[in-house]
C-alpha cells in the first residue's frame, strides 16, 4: 500500500470510528484498539495534527495537511510508521458496513493521489478541505 493511501485510510478510520461512536454504532474490537494506538504513537511524533484529527468531523479537517503530516511522522518514526499500517489493515478488515460507507465518502485513494501530485516536483494539483 503506498504511504500517502495508508496515511489517508488511517486519518478516515479515526474520523470514521469517532462519527460512527457517536451514533451508537460499534466497530470491532481490534479497529478499535488500533484506531488508540495510532493516536497514541503520532501524538508523541505530531500533536497538533492529533488535535486537529480529534476535532474531526465537527471542525473540517484539512486532510491533505493532515495525509502529508502522518506520512512524515511515519518516516522519523517506525512505531508511527507500523500504527499507520496496522490501522489501515485493520479498517479494511472492519465488518461494520457502516464503517467502510463512512471511510469511502471522501474516496481516499483519490486524495492520497493529489497529494502525491502536489508533493512530487513539478506536479500539480488541487487540494480542498473535505469534511463529513
Amino acid at each position: 500500500m503506498e504511504p500517502l493511501t495508508t496515511a489517508a485510510i488511517a486519518i478516515g478510520s479515526v474520523v470514521a470510528t469517532k462519527a460512527l461512536e457517536k451514533t451508537g454504532e460499534k466497530v470491532g474490537e481490534a479497529l478499535w484498539d488500533k484506531t488508540g494506538q495510532f493516536l497514541v504513537k503520532l501524538r508523541k511524533q505530531s500533536p497538533e495534527i492529533v488535535a486537529a484529527i480529534e476535532k474531526a468531523p465537527e471542525q473540517p479537517l484539512d486532510y491533505g495537511k493532515a495525509v502529508l503530516e502522518v506520512e512524515a511522522a511515519a518516516k522519523a518514526d517506525p512505531e508511527v510508521a507500523q500504527a499507520t499500517q496496522e490501522l489501515a489493515a485493520a479498517a479494511k478488515a472492519e465488518p461494520n458496513p457502516k464503517f467502510a460507507e463512512i471511510l469511502a465518502m471522501p474516496n481516499l485513494a483519490k486524495l492520497a493521489d493529489k497529494i502525491g501530485q502536489v508533493v512530487m516536483p513539478g506536479g500539480t494539483g488541487n487540494i480542498e478541505n473535505m469534511s463529513f
